[in-house]
């Protein structure tokens, strides 16, 4: 072999391998980089939301007290109180969660399992889509005219409940459909594999292995629900309520109470919102108290479906 030939190849080898070095190098610098953009914009969006906890605990921190919760709301802002709202707030999500749930996992199973590719499935498809951008004051109206006038609901927990569910029902089965599409093939095939049929394929381990990522949807659908003012505003909650609805049990067999369904109601957002409209700085004292309770609130109902979905997953064995 002519020497020259073999300089030259190692020539080229080495300027192969250096280049690939480089590259290395590169690429491991704009990993850092990346990273620590993250973590730079991670870092500014926890430290404003932080700021704006901190400036509404404080303004609402004098007013904080169990007296607060249990009082029902008042013209004196020393005894005015949030007990309807919370109670209001807790059935109507309570609505909301028994609503959109299960009619958004069964709508996600259809069209993911079972749905063939037509055109009213690609309907229902941009359809779903189309409604997660809807304004919310859209399904107010919707409301205001299908279950207030139409349906004969009136202004009660069960409208408020259902108004919220529709709003949050795009959310659950596009969600819902993503954790479905995210289990591996392989769990569909070996459950084929050993006799299955399809609903025992869904059911015993398609649902099974995707409910972790079905309570993620759950988890930003209710946020989204328990904040919400103006569908809330549409179908006429009330403003000022010093009264509760009938308690859910019952004293006598079944010991289950619907009368709290048609019941009259008003929720935190609400509540807040009148207290902010009003000139009087003790008020706005009232708002921010309420608003600490809210946050506390969604916290709490996150906390508990995050802690749900780790137990789920922490099961899952693929």
């Amino acid at each position: 072999m002519n020497p020259s030939t073999v300089t030259a190849s190692e020539a080229r080898s080495t300027r192969d391998l250096a280049n690939m070095r480089a590259r290395i190098a590169s690429g491991k610098r704009n990993q850092a980089l990346f990273a620590a953009l993250g973590v730079l914009f991670t870092g500014f969006a926890v430290l404003v939301l932080l700021a704006a906890f901190l400036d509404l605990l404080l303004d609402g921190l004098p007013r904080l007290s169990w007296e607060f919760m249990t009082n029902f709301p008042s013209r004196r802002a020393g005894q005015a109180g949030i007990l309807s709202a919370w109670v209001g707030s807790a059935l109507v999500m309570l609505v909301t969660m028994l609503a959109a749930v299960p009619v958004g996992i069964g709508a996600a199973i259809y069209l993911e399992e079972y749905a063939g590719k037509n055109w009213l499935t690609d309907i229902i498809e941009i359809n779903v889509t189309n409604l997660a951008g809807v304004p919310s004051i859209v399904y107010g109206l919707l409301a205001l005219g299908l279950f207030v006038y139409q349906f004969g609901f009136g202004e009660s927990v069960l409208t408020a409940g259902l108004t919220l569910g529709l709003l949050i029902l795009p959310i659950v089965i596009v969600s819902a459909r993503e954790a479905l599409r995210a289990v591996p093939i392989h769990i569909r095939e070996a459950a084929y594999g050993v006799g299955a049929t399809k609903w025992q394929m869904v059911s015993d381990h398609l649902v099974p292995y995707s409910r972790g990522g079905m309570l993620t949807g759950v988890i930003l659908g209710m946020a989204e629900a328990i904040g919400q003012t103006a569908p809330i505003i549409c179908i006429g909650a009330l403003t000022f309520i010093a009264f509760l609805p009938p308690s859910p049990v019952g004293a006598e067999f079944p010991f289950v109470n619907l009368e709290w369904l048609w019941s009259e109601f008003t929720v935190l957002p609400i509540q807040m919102y009148n207290w902010v409209s009003r000139p009087d700085q003790a008020f706005q004292l009232n708002a921010a108290a309420a608003g600490v309770i809210l946050l506390f609130m969604t916290l709490l109902m996150n906390s508990l479906a995050i802690y749900l979905r780790y137990q789920v997953r922490k099961k899952i064995k693929w």
